[in-house]
């Protein structure tokens, strides 16, 4: 099932509706609080509403890195309401003034001075993000994944004299989906000989179709627009059916066979933590209700929250409570159409949300390599992967100045457990000062006792919590909402 357009943006990103939507309703207010609690900012956002506000909300917020502990989200009639509780990479307050600048110029009214990307970019753990597609040639690729496949598709792109600049991959229920950002070798900046372009493409198309399966097939084509490589990453894995679980493929080659035990073994060991989704009907008031319980992780919600967006449901109001391990979120949604979920919508839902959780986990041992940016480099670092055995279940490639800085998720193809000479000889291989094995990174810490709740917060609870939270932020009519009828309105 083909997934909504491509959302516009790369690295904090915006969406640009939202720029020239200004004059046509009262201006948005944004207010990053530090002095409510102890241990969070609170950021409040407050809007007219339109479709798809959410997700540029929370879009923003997870490009700066900041987890959402806690959000209570309103958007019933003409107006939009969201109090998120964020911390920092380490779990603390958001002190550096200008990511709480740029929250509220990006947010917000934009009267104050612009905070430039560069700015941004130092700031503590602020990560690199992909550059304009004016740079850059796009490659977008899906299919059937197996061991050595990255290793293969950046093969050909050296061999046709295309740098890698950035990438992300990620795999899924035997699915993998790349977005690549590569400059010419010659020129350098984007390729810009048709010639050139149609070769990569066959050659790439060639790479991914090999033991691919007939049903789903290979998919190998250029970006065209602006985006964000993440909302792109889960719009292809969506169109792609991931969420579709195959244990056995049509044609199959000795190599796709071991890919497939081994994720079969990964699929089967993450049931055991599976998320437990419970959907209700609120037929007299219209709402279908979401219930996720899950480990939290970061990003949780962005995932979510795109799936939803992908599926074409509105998000009218919705709550989220994290105690740094466990994730309790409730929506309470309504199709495009204005439709509710039927028997048949709701297995389908289960199944997508499901997908949108475990597709960014990730497997594996984390790799970090830091080194003199080069044409090949990629195409080296996977080819040695690949000669110990070792399959990439995700990447996440960068370039911040001339420096490369990669992050890879390896496994053993075989399926057994990671043996640490071949770590070391990886390291005596590629240099044992650009390569260095790392623990994954979590966000934020358990918050405080006294911000953790017992069990999830209702949406009766978020009325109850309406006038703590949200302060400041409230239009008469919002005040309004907050009375006896509130309940009405918002149908509990």
């Amino acid at each position: 099932m083909a997934a909504p357009g491509i959302a516009s943006g790369s690295w904090p990103y915006f969406d640009p509706d939202y720029e020239t939507s200004g004059p046509r309703f009262n201006p948005p207010r944004v207010v990053v609080d530090n002095d409510a609690f102890e241990d969070v900012t609170v950021v409040k956002f407050h809007s007219a509403n339109r479709h798809r506000i959410l997700l540029s909300v929370v879009q923003v917020l997870t490009d700066l890195e900041l987890a959402i502990s806690k959000a209570y989200i309103s958007s019933d009639g003409g107006w939009f309401m969201d109090v998120f509780h964020v911390t920092d990479l380490f779990g603390k307050k958001v002190s550096e003034d200008r990511i709480m600048n740029y929250i509220q110029q990006t947010l917000g009214a934009r009267k104050k001075r612009e905070v430039s990307s560069d700015e941004l970019l130092r700031c503590p753990g602020r990560s690199v993000g992909v550059k304009s597609i004016a740079e850059h040639t796009v490659i977008e690729l899906t299919g059937t994944d197996r061991p050595g496949l990255l290793s293969e598709v950046s093969a050909v792109l050296t061999e046709t004299g295309c740098n890698v600049n950035a990438a992300e991959v990620w795999t899924h229920n035997l699915r993998v989906a790349c977005v690549i950002y590569v400059t010419d070798e010659e020129t350098p900046g984007p390729v810009a000989n048709g010639n050139k372009l149609e070769s990569i493409k066959n050659q790439l198309f060639q790479v991914m179709k090999s033991g691919d399966d007939e049903i789903r097939g290979a998919k190998t084509d250029f970006g065209t627009e602006v985006m964000h490589t993440e909302r792109r990453l889960h719009q292809m894995m969506f169109a792609d059916r991931d969420y579709e679980e195959v244990l056995e493929l049509p044609t199959m080659t000795t190599t796709t066979r071991c890919s497939n035990s081994n994720s079969i073994r990964r699929s089967l060991a993450a049931d055991k933590e599976k998320p437990v989704i419970a959907i209700q009907s609120r037929n007299e008031r219209g709402y279908s209700v979401i219930n996720i319980s899950c480990k939290d992780r970061p990003k949780l919600l962005f995932d979510i929250v795109c799936t939803l967006t992908d599926m074409q449901y509105v998000v009218f109001h919705a709550t989220i409570d994290s105690n740094g391990t466990d994730a309790a979120q409730e929506y309470y949604i309504r199709h495009v159409s204005g439709c509710t979920l039927d028997i048949e919508a709701e297995k389908w839902m289960k199944q997508c949300l499901e997908a949108a959780i475990d597709r960014r986990c990730c497997e594996g041992l984390r790799l970090e390599l830091c080194t003199h940016d080069r044409v090949g480099l990629l195409s080296h670092v996977t080819r040695v992967f690949r000669e110990h055995g070792l399959s990439v279940t995700r990447a996440d490639v960068a370039t911040q100045d001339d420096k490369a800085v990669n992050v890879f998720y390896v496994i053993n193809a075989s399926g057994d457990p990671m043996d640490t000479n071949i770590v070391e000889t990886l390291r005596r291989e590629l240099g044992q000062s650009i390569l260095e094995v790392k623990e994954t990174p979590r966000f934020c810490k358990a918050p405080p006792q006294e911000l953790q709740c017992p069990s999830k917060l209702s949406l009766a609870g978020l009325l109850r919590l309406s006038e703590r939270f949200l302060y400041g932020l409230a239009t008469l009519n919002w005040r309004s909402m907050s009375t006896a009828g509130a309940s009405t309105q918002l149908g509990l």
